[in-house]
């Protein structure tokens, strides 16, 4: 004969030992600005004392309401993403929200499509879209998304709000180092042709080295990874035409550093490397990285602030940006004369 379960508290539980109704339980569980302050203390003592978990389905057929957020995230294995999703949860959670998340494996249109049903199947009350790419968005404008939206996207290409690192003010700032630093023959390894991200740091870079009027280099297609930047860094040797590179992104620059070094090159003496991003390998790399810091856990922590004011009916900005900053280490200085 199995021995007797031990039976989870429920709210008839906590009422019972906070000499309150469950109705006040599920007021004070709900935020209700009804309940004095001390008893809505001492119903929270109670909940912490039993360990009283409440069931999040029955809540939301009581209420209507789910008291989640879905968010949709491209491959959740790149450092920003992953960052900015960890600061989601965290904020969500701190405001009495789940996060429902669901990854992009392709960016098909009939995958993207799948993945934002899926998340409106679970009646989420709200979104974060953090997967930057042209074919995420031109799907969203083609589906009937009927609860508040916030998107990560840097050229404000719709017209839900929007929330991001100004990333054309950080490929100038990249590549305004570069040329203070007397840089006159600068290469830019873009990052994939469909990311917004790509796009814009290219945008930066082009407006930059035009204003100089300096020769233009043509932008090179990468793919974010560190051994795509060490295939670019062997192919560029055969050359030898500029003194620096401006990667998109801080694992790319890592396989040019690595391609340079191996072939007897010093960086930053022979060429200069700068990245963008600022993970936290950057500052260990030899040399260590000079690149564009964005602050993706602000990032995450903001969209949902964003999302909550609207679900409140606050009227806020549609558009956020959030200035990145220049972080100058090593792998950069004057070219040789």
């Amino acid at each position: 004969m199995e021995p007797d379960k031990v039976r989870a508290p429920n709210i008839r539980d906590v009422a019972r030992l906070a000499g309150v109704s469950y109705q006040t339980v599920s007021r004070v569980l709900n935020n209700s600005e009804s309940i004095k302050d001390t008893t809505k203390q001492r119903v929270l003592e109670v909940i912490a004392q039993v360990g009283y978990r409440p069931n999040q389905a029955a809540r939301a057929l009581v209420t209507s309401r789910t008291r989640t957020i879905g968010v949709l995230t491209s491959q959740t294995a790149h450092y920003g993403p992953t960052t900015s999703l960890h600061a989601i949860e965290e904020a969500a959670r701190e405001a009495g929200y789940l996060i429902s998340t669901t990854s992009l494996a392709t960016s098909d249109h009939a995958a993207i499509v799948d993945r934002l049903e899926h998340l409106m199947r679970q009646a989420v009350e709200g979104l974060v879209v953090i997967a930057p790419q042209v074919r995420v968005f031109d799907a969203i404008r083609h589906l009937d998304i009927s609860v508040p939206l916030v998107t990560l996207d840097s050229t404000r290409r719709d017209d839900h709000r929007s929330l991001s690192v100004d990333q054309i003010a950080g490929a100038r700032m990249a590549t305004r180092h570069l040329i203070d630093l007397g840089h006159r023959e600068i290469v830019h390894l873009s990052g994939p042709q469909d990311w917004i991200e790509a796009e814009a740091r290219m945008t930066g870079f082009l407006r930059e080295v035009d204003d100089a009027d300096l020769t233009t280099h043509p932008p090179i297609l990468g793919d974010w990874t560190a051994d795509f930047g060490h295939h670019v860094g062997r192919e560029l040797l055969r050359y030898r035409d500029f003194t620096a590179v401006f990667a998109a992104n801080d694992q790319m620059a890592l396989g040019l550093i690595h391609a340079f070094r191996d072939a007897g090159l010093d960086v930053p003496g022979d060429v200069s490397v700068v990245g963008f991003d600022d993970i936290p390998e950057a500052a260990h790399y030899w040399p260590p990285l000079t690149t564009v810091r964005q602050d993706f856990a602000e990032i995450g922590r903001r969209s949902v602030a964003m999302l909550l004011a609207e679900l409140r009916g606050e009227v806020e900005s549609n558009h956020e940006q959030v200035r990145p900053e220049l972080i100058v280490r090593k792998s950069t200085a004057p070219p040789r004369i």
